[in-house]
């Protein structure tokens, strides 16, 4: 695998990534793209992982956090060996600060992202 510097920040990523938005696959838009559950992610990441592939995509939007449930449970004693890529600012809620990329919604959608 070609590992490529990620801008000023030191990490080494590859240059191929995988996206987990299949993963949980709740409601119709995601349930359409596929429904990829724990047992099928842990061995979607181990062939990512042998191919040489540590960069797994994913965002608190996909299946309302479903998608980075279930990457989580597949990484599980493996977080060190991975890097993860998540995204936020779509609403997650109906409360006013549910959405955007406000310095609170940033945090709140991070420190979702690591329980998950």
């Amino acid at each position: 695998m070609d590992y490529r510097r990620l801008g000023a920040s030191g990490l080494k990523v590859p240059a191929l990534s995988f996206g987990a938005g299949t993963f949980g696959g709740l409601g119709p838009l995601f349930g359409a793209w596929g429904n990829s559950d724990a047992t099928e992610a842990r061995r979607l990441v181990d062939i990512c992982l042998e191919a040489g592939v540590n960069l797994f995509d994913t965002a608190d939007v996909y299946s309302n956090g479903a998608s980075e449930e279930v990457l989580g449970a597949a990484i599980k004693g493996r977080r060190d060996a991975v890097l993860i890529s998540t995204k936020t600012s779509l609403p997650m809620g109906d409360g006013p600060n549910d959405a955007g990329s406000s310095r609170s919604r940033l945090i709140k959608a991070i420190e979702d992202a690591l329980r998950r």
